[in-house]
């Protein structure tokens, strides 16, 4: 099982939402294929291919979106 695939427990959970670095960066790491799936587009080469990249913009601005909305996550921990 990937990485990205691991379920977050509860302890990191609590710690992302108190802003707790380490724990920010498990949750990052644990949606990370999510979001790279989410910015893939498609581009059109000079040849007339196709190719699919990650648009790093679009990725950077989902991860900050993720990062700002981990305070205001509320659950029954």
């Amino acid at each position: 099982m990937g990485k990205e695939n691991m379920p977050l427990d509860v302890p990191t959970i609590r710690a992302a939402v108190a802003g707790e670095a380490w724990a920010v960066e498990k949750v990052i790491e644990c949606y990370s294929g999510e979001i790279g799936r989410l910015c893939t587009t498609a581009k059109k080469q000079p040849d007339g291919s196709i190719k699919k990249v990650v648009d790093e913009d679009m990725r950077q601005s989902l991860i900050l979106k993720l990062i700002e909305s981990l305070p205001q996550f509320e659950a029954e921990l």
